[in-house]
Order: structure tokens, then sequence, then C-alpha cells
């Protein structure tokens, strides 16, 4: 397959660096295009432009990775499906819900796979719990208990996340809709939402901290906190079942070492038999997602996630703003 890379920052050369063995580059583009040609020298192939229509309507061209800031990713993400193009689209995929409901009604009446960029699932912790989730030796889940930051680091509070007209939001929409998606993965829906989100120590108009109560129909709930005040990078995503618990902790990197304990309750109930799992390798799940984006198009099957997660994890964000006063207005997908 052919890709277009919309969006040539650190996210665009993950993206290129996980493209599946046989597909290529063809177009880089950026705003910057010093960056798309640097894009470009790193793939020794395609074209570096500044225009994002140039290369998303470019016949040579099968799919398109939107790479963007978020303000951008829908507007690039439907100029793509107009032209027939399949896309993979960073989370959180558009800036509120009003433009994924657009793009899921332009997937639908064009006929392209639309996969968002939730590839946490995809780390090696997480595919090791859906397999023992999966294998039903966890009886009816009960909760969830997760947290996800960051620290700081000096201008942190002047980058382009920090603007809620080119973000969309702060910590929430950012690291939290991962934490959101995760839940929601193994939950299944939220229908009820409760929680806020607020600035606590960054000089800057959108969140560094936002704390979430979700529950399902069933009362199941998750409760999430996501900060850029952590000051030392964490993760920690903890799945209580009724005869086990799963605790990943680490997503490699600055975050540590990626870890999954597993804890199994005995008959007789005590201390559990306890199994630990540690994959201190690469961080493969840019890779693996995109493999799997393109199994979605061969088998033209549903990408999961796609924007149907995206919109209920968009969703809840929205919510928490709305309670919280944050009120970050976007314009809707431009025709």
């Amino acid at each position: 397959m052919n890709y277009a890379i919309i969006g040539c920052g650190l996210i665009g050369k993950k993206r290129l660096a996980g493209l599946p063995a046989g597909s290529k580059l063809a177009f880089a583009c950026d705003t910057n295009l010093a960056r798309a040609g640097e894009l470009v020298k790193l793939a020794q192939t395609g074209r570096a432009v500044a225009d994002f229509k140039q290369a998303v309507t470019d016949p040579q061209v099968d799919a398109v990775i939107v790479a963007t800031i978020n303000a951008a990713l829908a507007e690039v993400s439907a100029a793509a499906i107009r032209a027939g193009k399949h896309v993979i689209v960073e989370k959180p995929a558009g800036v509120s819900v009003r433009q994924l409901e657009e793009l899921i009604a332009l997937a639908e009446k064009h006929n392209v796979r639309v996969r968002v960029g939730f590839n946490h699932r995809y780390h090696p912790a997480f595919r090791k719990a859906r397999e023992i989730f999966e294998s039903g030796v966890m009886g009816e889940l009960m909760f969830i208990r997760a947290r996800y930051g960051h620290g700081g680091r000096i201008g942190y509070d002047q980058e382009w996340r920090a603007d809620p007209k080119l973000s969309g939001g702060g910590e929430l929409i950012d690291q939290g809709i991962h934490l959101i998606d995760l839940a929601g993965w193994f939950l299944g829906g939220f229908t009820k939402v409760d929680g806020h989100a607020a600035t606590y120590f960054w000089k800057m108009p959108v969140d560094d901290n936002a704390f979430l109560n979700l529950q399902t129909a069933k009362g199941q709930t998750a409760w999430l906190h996501v900060s850029c005040t952590e000051w030392k990078n964490l993760f920690s995503f903890e799945i209580y079942g009724r005869h086990t618990k799963l605790h990943i902790e680490g997503l490699g990197g600055s975050y540590g070492v990626e870890k999954l304990y597993h804890y199994q309750m005995k008959p007789e109930m005590g201390p559990p038999d306890t199994k630990p799992y540690e994959f201190p390798g690469l961080d493969e799940s840019w890779r693996i997602e995109m493999m799997e984006f393109e199994k979605d198009i061969q088998l033209k099957r549903t990408p999961d996630a796609g924007l149907a997660e995206a919109h209920a994890a968009l969703r809840v964000v929205e919510k928490i703003y709305q309670k919280s006063g944050f009120n970050f207005d976007s314009a809707p997908v431009k025709p």
C-alpha cells in the first residue's frame, strides 16, 4: 500500500517506522516543508509537500495517516475520506463529538475504513490482559482503577497542547482519552459520567488534571485520574474481576518497564496465586496497529478501535468539560 502521512512530527515518524512490510511512503505533508522533507529522507521514497489536499487526492495514495495537531485531525480526515482513501487518524480524531459524527457519516457514504490511533490497546501487557479476560477466568468484571500522568517541562504551558483552539482541551483529551478507551474496551459503554477537570499548576486555559467516575448500565465503575503534574511519568491500570485482578504498570521508556501482574483468587481465598509478566522490549504497538489497519482494509471489516469508539470516548470528555466549566467550542468539519 502507498501512504500519505499528514503531520511529520514525532507521531508521523512513529507511523512511518511502523509501516508494514511492502508498504511505502508516497507523500509526506507538513506545513513545515522542511520537516516533511526529513520524513522523505528517512523513508528514502515519496514526495514532500505542504498542501495536504494535494497528498490525499493523489491517485497513487491508497491510505492516509493523519498525525496533525488535534484541531486539524477531522478536516484532514474528511478530505481523505471524500477522496476515497482509507484513513488511520490519531486520537482523539477530532475535537468535538459533532466532528466525529460527521466523519462517521462520511466514512459510511464513501465506504472506506477509518481506524483511530488508540495504540495502547496493542501494548504487550494489554494484549496479554485481553487474552486473560477473554479466557473467562476473571469472572464478571467489577471495576477498573487507573492513573496516567506525566511530568512537566519548562514552557509546557506555552506549547500547542495548552492552546484550546489547537488542542480542544488539556490533559483529559490528551492522555485521558486513552484511559477512557481502554476502560470501555473491557467494561463496555458508560451510561453515567461524573467527575471534573481542573487547572492546578500550569498557567494555561486548559486542564492539567482530570478525575473521572464512569459507570456502565450494570454499575461497573471506571475510576480514572489523568495528570500532567505527576512530575515522574506514571502508568497504572488495574482490572478487578470476581476471581482475578490484573495490574498493568509502565509503558516502557520513561514510564518504566511494562509489566503485568496476574492475581488469581484461590477457592479458599487468602493470598492469590501471582504470575508476573515483564515486557522489556521495544514498543511494537504502532507497528501492530498498522498491521491491523491493513487487515481492516483487506477484510473489509469495521476497525476496532474506530470512529465509534473514539466517539464514545470523546463524548465522555465533552461531558466532563461541560461539568467543569470548560467550553472548548469547535467548528464543524469543513465542507
